[in-house]
């Protein structure tokens, strides 16, 4: 908690911005890297079909082409993208004998220049034998589908059917139905994909923009031979994610083996029409709702059917449709839900996490049929939501799709947008508008929401250490990548220790410094690797205390925080001693307790064990033009 006069809950000037703001926060391009060379990749341009052959004699004879590398080249492990899915969607990093997306890597040319290396790809001569493709994941769950993966047997990758409760809507006066489209979408991040593979003696450093270095670490280090100690890897200024920055892509795989056996630093970066092929794509879900209702209003039951799109080789993407069907009730108290969820491979770029990943998607399964039920019954859209909340004092429950909410006051969010809108008012504008038979009309949208948040199932590294300059050294495992984690942490240690943002410094995205670490996702880093701060400043604090409690003759339980100076004895702050000097005390056997062990410093892993539901409310008016069909947001 917040102690009195905390800067929590204050705007500040953001640490971070300035570096970037001038340009001297460096992308993986950026990087000048002695003697390094280039790679480029030979990509598919069937959606589907088998490989005949390649032929890499031309492109190996062009101006400054080092080497080019096939199937039969690099003894490459296949890559598994997701661990609960069965390992015959893993992928070769080079296709061997198939190609299943437009994008699919068929060769990687090593070359002096980037240019060089591009101009090569385009002599490689790759013949094929195409095979029928499917792109629509329903299509793709047809009998007689072409099937992406034979022995599999089918091309549904993930399926949850608990099969069908005929009592899902006794007691419904009325049933709306509706069908809705989440498409799909191009993460686009500002930096796209890149790497630097920089091999060592002892190991290798890849310089990747991820957003989880050291997940990156243990899972790449297999893959290319090496121990997780081997390997380092550092993300520099990320320059966005999304969650399509999460993970081991194949790319790293072929540029590290590729960096191996040529024994010198090689780079590739993405060009922008290659990211919106071969990065992970997002969104694309189709999604069935019949909602059964009383006259009233009140949701007896609800149906449903979710069908994800998992792209060419399953991997989390497929998985997605399990969190749309967990969070299929929202905020509404819904007796009885029979919501089955597939995941379907298509021939088109993988899908994997993105905004959200999968709850914004159940939001819009339920706030759109329970608007389409409002204007069926004839209810207002807010009234329908408030007659099916769940109500404060039902909580802690679980839903029964197998959320565990903690708490919620789901009507206070939306009450509140209400009023700040002046919703009233803005209904009864739009009544007269329409009485009026104005050529602009206005449109006004309400929805609510609940989500998942920082799954507890993953805990996160962080360390607190005063050091002898008076600084104060942050280190977690999560990786910034735009989100303000140097400011966030900073105010978490003023708030502990007093000691001013300025002079916090945050170590992150690099395995040499930060020993273990999950990662930024999941809108997880300030709820648990800022709880991980906050428990190891707290726990310095404490040794802090007993240091200078020792050093001034006084009680531990005397020794107050004195905001941008030190510790001293509550209402004595002319004897405050600095946190410089009780750093340097710390290392000074003379002037430290007897039993004192360390420097003034403390590293944990916190994991809060379950995962949170934050909810809230939001509401959009628009301006409709009829005459041009212009639409303008208010």
């Amino acid at each position: 908690m917040a102690r009195s006069g905390s800067i929590l809950g204050n705007p500040v000037i953001r640490l971070e911005d300035p570096r970037i703001l001038r340009g001297d926060a460096p992308y993986v391009d950026d990087l000048a890297v002695p003697g390094v060379a280039h790679v480029a990749f030979v990509r598919s341009t069937m959606a589907h079909a088998r490989i005949t052959s390649v032929d890499t004699t031309d492109a190996k004879a062009m101006p400054g082409v080092v080497d080019v590398f096939t199937s039969t080249d690099l003894e490459l492990p296949d890559v598994q993208g997701f661990i609960m899915l069965p390992p015959v969607f893993s992928r070769s990093p080079l296709a061997k004998d198939r190609v299943r997306f437009v994008g699919d890597i068929i060769a990687a040319v090593v070359a002096e220049t980037r240019a060089q290396a591009v101009d090569a790809v385009e002599a490689v001569i790759v013949d094929y034998d195409p095979l029928p493709a499917v792109v629509d994941p329903e299509a793709a769950m047809a009998e007689g589908a072409p099937l992406l993966f034979e022995e599999h047997g089918s091309n549904v990758a993930f399926a949850m059917d608990m099969g069908d409760d005929p009592t899902v809507f006794e007691g419904a006066d009325h049933i709306v139905t509706v069908r809705s489209v989440s498409q799909r979408l191009a993460a686009v991040p500002m930096e796209t994909n890149a790497i630097v593979a920089e091999p060592r003696p002892d190991g290798i450093t890849l310089t990747i923009p991820t957003q989880g270095p050291n997940s990156v670490r243990d899972s790449i280090a297999p893959l290319l031979g090496y121990e997780a100690s081997q390997v380092r890897v550092v993300a520099p200024a990320v320059g966005g994610g999304f969650g399509a920055k999460q993970g081991v892509y194949v790319e790293y795989v072929v540029v590290g083996h590729a960096a191996k056996r040529l024994n010198r630093p090689l780079k590739w970066v993405e060009t922008r029409s290659e990211n919106m092929l071969s990065m992970v794509q997002g969104r694309g879900q189709l999604e069935y709702v019949e909602l059964g209702l009383t006259n009233e209003g009140r949701i007896v039951g609800m149906k449903g059917r979710v069908v994800g799109d998992a792209g060419a080789y399953p991997a989390i993407g497929a998985f997605l449709v399990f969190f749309t069907r967990q969070m299929a009730p929202g905020v509404y108290d819904i007796p009885k839900v029979d919501v089955k969820c597939f995941g379907v491979a298509t021939n088109t770029t993988p899908m994997a996490a993105y905004r959200g990943a999968g709850r914004p998607e159940a939001t819009q399964f339920i706030e759109r049929a329970l608007d389409v039920a409002a204007d069926e019954l004839g209810i207002d859209p807010v009234e329908i939501r408030r007659r099916n909340f769940l109500k404060p004092e039902a909580f802690p429950l679980t839903t029964v799709t197998g959320s565990n909410y903690d708490s919620g006051d789901y009507d206070r969010p939306l009450t509140e947008a209400c009023r700040i809108a002046d919703y009233e008012g803005l209904r009864a504008e739009q009544a007269a508008r329409r009485a009026r038979g104005d050529a602009k009309l206005l449109g006004v949208g309400v929805s609510t929401y609940v989500e998942i948040t920082a799954p507890g199932i993953f805990s996160e590294y962080g360390k607190v250490e005063v050091t002898a300059d008076g600084f104060v050294d942050v280190t977690v495992g999560t990786s910034s990548h735009g989100q303000g984690h140097r400011t966030a942490f900073a105010m978490i240690i003023q708030d502990v220790l007093g000691v001013p943002m300025e002079k916090v410094r945050l170590i992150q995205s690099d395995t040499d410094v930060v020993p273990r670490g999950r990662g930024t996702m999941g809108s997880r880093s300030v709820q648990i690797a800022g709880s991980a701060v906050l428990e190891a400043g707290t726990q310095v604090l404490d040794k802090a205390k007993r240091l200078a409690a020792h050093l001034l003759e006084a009680d531990p339980d005397d020794i107050a925080v004195f905001d941008g100076v030190g510790l001293g004895v509550a209402g004595v702050p002319a004897n405050a001693i600095t946190w410089q000097e009780l750093a340097l005390a710390a290392t000074e056997a003379d002037r430290r307790p007897a039993d004192w062990e360390g420097h003034l410093a403390v590293e944990l892993d916190f994991n809060q064990g379950e995962s949170t539901y934050p909810f809230g409310a939001h509401l959009a008016v628009v301006e409709i033009d009829t005459d041009t069909g212009r639409v303008e947001l208010q």
